[in-house]
């Protein structure tokens, strides 16, 4: 008998057959797919085997198919045993009868059976164009990410997903891996990350999976999808020959929801925002990698603090507006990139030289990341006691020996933005207590650069201020920050900064994009809503335009 060509061996021995058969026996161990089909299982139960002679089947759950059965339509059986993917040759029903109160199928024993070991090795890989998407769902922190499915087995899977997703892998509990299939069929499994590869120039991260104990009816689902993928792989491979017929699973259903992938996943505010992602995906990766790595990747921190420095000068307005917009990103790195942002534009500002606003970019880019090695729950605690304090202080020493790859930083640079931007003028900061002269300028202008992004940020403990509450709170605390600085601030960024949200006095909901020499909005884009913005945004409004919204009434806090 010719060998099946997709991986399966076949099982001749008659001992073997009737004990693989046997184990078909048990309540839900077997299920029926017709030959031809999209591989959809159907309940069934093998009731009795009489070797060489026939198998009784009870098809009394799927009694409104015993008119194709008796027609003669092919089928299979197919199921799991001892590790194994399992299935009969090709089959067709004898004859049904009903036998006290159930229906029974009578066909052909089998003389061989078709085995394929459930091992890594059979994960059966997608083809270029074979596009199923995956939903990633982390049901502790309700966040999610969309990617696309690389390959699939019985143990796990590989997805390719966005490297700004990259933040879900850190999650305590499994995630939720939700399969979209072309003519959609949906498959949700728990499954855990074990293995992972960063490609940041695409920007994206491919993730293998762990199943966690799947049940018995997804097992089977999953032995159907792992050889539909792999039935579709062959005809492809065959040059989609007429003797191969293309899997329903992957035929696109008209009336199936639009399909999940990574391309459809990321929505961005402006062009600028999707160029300023490609700095903030690195940074996801070197948030992720950074546990395990203890180092930071020096050339990929030069490049891309050259990247942000390249944007800023090619439009300074259109990159801040633009560190406000990003919301898919890690918390960490969101607040890292803003505060890199505006340092980056201070630094400017006041002249400084190239190669030194480029390691304060750098600096300020990762000058958080140490709280990466503190306790999940440390970070996310409202209120924190004397020892936690004393713990989270620890997060700035935990990152200096990330740094000792980077010798283009400067020294004095790396103290400043890193090292000194927690500490206060009255010694109440950390990690050190310095206080007045002990602390240089770069370091009090960084520190009021670090706590304004902070304040406008939710945080566990409190919701995120308006910029009016948060200059009054920096105006009250004379003796912790330097006024000559918050003074700057003011005056650079203004009153209603660039990414803040506005209401106007003819009630429009509007983005500051632009402002005068005055600080006055020049360039607004319209909202509806009060939330982050992405590409659904309005109207962008210019000049006289925006004179005719009337004054701005109020900032709209929005929660980022």
């Amino acid at each position: 008998m010719k060998e099946p060509q997709d991986g399966y061996t076949s099982v001749h021995k008659p001992s073997e057959i009737e004990a693989l058969l046997g184990q078909l026996s048990a309540p839900g161990g077997a299920s029926l797919v017709f030959e031809n089909s999209e591989g959809k299982a159907l309940p069934v139960l093998v009731a009795d085997q009489r070797f060489g002679d026939h198998l009784l089947l009870d098809i009394s759950a799927i009694r409104e198919l015993a008119g194709p059965l008796q027609r003669g339509r092919p089928f299979r059986l197919v199921g799991e045993a001892n590790g194994m993917m399992l299935r009969t040759p090709v089959l067709v029903c004898k004859s049904c009868e009903q036998q006290q109160g159930r229906l029974r199928c009578r066909c052909d024993y089998p003389f061989h059976l078709e085995v394929l070991q459930r091992r890594e090795n059979f994960r059966a890989k997608l083809r270029l164009g074979m596009e199923v998407g995956a939903i990633l769902r982390d049901q502790e922190e309700g966040t999610t990410s969309q990617g696309d499915l690389k390959n699939l087995s019985l143990d796990g899977c590989m997805v390719e997903m966005p490297v700004s997703s990259a933040n879900m892998l850190a999650s305590s509990l499994p995630l939720e891996i939700e399969l979209c299939f072309p003519d959609g069929s949906r498959f949700a499994i728990q499954g855990e990350a074990k293995h992972y590869s960063i490609d940041v120039e695409r920007q994206v991260i491919c993730v293998g999976f762990r199943f966690n104990t799947p049940s018995i009816e997804q097992e089977r689902q999953l032995w159907l999808f792992v050889r539909e993928i792999e039935r579709e792989t062959a005809r492809q491979s065959a040059g989609g020959s007429e003797g191969l017929l293309r899997s329903l699973l992957f035929q696109t259903d008209p009336k199936a929801p639009p399909p999940v992938a990574r391309r459809n996943a990321q929505r961005y505010a402006t062009p600028m925002t999707k160029r300023l992602a490609r700095v903030a995906g690195y940074l996801d990766a070197q948030l992720l990698e950074l546990p395990n790595e203890h180092r930071l990747d020096s050339v990929q921190l030069s490049r891309h603090a050259d990247r942000l420095l390249v944007l800023h000068a090619e439009d300074r307005e259109a990159v801040l507006f633009a560190a406000r917009c990003l919301f898919q990103e890690a918390a960490l790195v969101r607040h890292c990139l803003a505060v890199a942002v505006g340092l980056l534009d201070l630094a400017v500002s006041s002249k400084m030289p190239r190669d030194a606003c480029k390691a304060v970019a750098a600096c300020a880019m990762v000058h958080d990341f140490g709280k990466v090695f503190l306790p999940d729950g440390l970070r996310a605690a409202t209120a924190l006691d004397q020892e936690q304090r004393a713990l989270l202080s620890t997060h700035v020493e935990q990152l200096r020996p990330s740094f000792e790859s980077c010798q283009w930083l400067a020294s004095s640079v790396l103290k400043s933005v890193v090292m000194e931007i927690n500490e206060r003028l009255d010694g109440s900061g950390y990690p050190l207590g310095l206080r007045g002269e002990q602390l240089g300028e770069l370091s009090r202008v960084a520190m009021v650069v670090d706590v304004i992004d902070a304040m406008r940020r939710d945080r566990p403990d409190r919701p995120a201020w308006s910029m009016d509450q948060i200059y009054a709170h920096l105006v009250s605390q004379s003796d912790r920050f330097d006024q000559r600085w918050v003074r700057r601030y003011l005056n650079l960024f203004g009153r209603l900064p660039i990414g803040t949200l506005v209401r106007f006095e003819a009630g429009q909901l509007a983005w500051i994009q632009r402002l005068d020499a005055k600080g006055q909005p020049v360039q607004v884009q319209l909202t509806d809503t009060a939330k982050p913005p992405d590409d659904a945004l309005g109207e962008v409004l210019r000049d006289a335009a925006v004179l005719r919204l009337g004054k701005p009434l109020e900032e709209v806090v929005v929660p980022l």
